[in-house]
């Protein structure tokens, strides 16, 4: 898509810096990186969000963000990474493409695993909430 950043980075009209690609996927730091090295991985095709990427990229899209944390554990000697991605604009997702962030974490850094991301605690019976989410195949 010609308004899309990611695809003008993919197409060479947007500078990044790369750190892996291949004929599936680009990876490059973040801009506003959470910590040194965070990396996201994109799919070279477009999609917003994981539900709109055709299944015959989910594997490479997620054999270049492993390829990419055994580029960063070997570069960067990191003691944990997060990795994942936003969904939706309530979830954080800011660019309309799909990309996955891989963020080095160093012991003592003072951030948490992605259940700090959420600090307020909803209490419900987790037998009916499951109950609806296998209702809703």
């Amino acid at each position: 898509m010609a308004d899309c950043i990611f695809c003008r980075i993919v197409a060479g009209e947007v500078k990044a810096h790369a750190v892996y690609e291949n004929e599936s996927v680009l990876a490059f730091l973040d801009i506003h990186p959470a910590s040194r090295g965070h990396v996201l991985v994109i799919p070279k095709v477009h999609a917003e969000s994981l539900d709109h990427l055709e299944d015959r990229y989910l594997g490479p899209l997620f054999s270049g963000v492993k390829t990419v944390m055994g580029l960063l554990d070997r570069a960067l000697k990191p003691a944990g990474m997060n990795v994942g991605w936003n969904h939706g604009w309530a979830a954080g997702q800011r660019v309309g493409h799909l990309h996955v962030h891989i963020i080095p974490r160093q012991r003592g850094d003072g951030g948490g695993g992605i259940q700090s991301l959420i600090h307020s605690f909803v209490a419900e019976d987790l037998a009916s909430v499951a109950a609806q989410i296998k209702t809703a195949q």
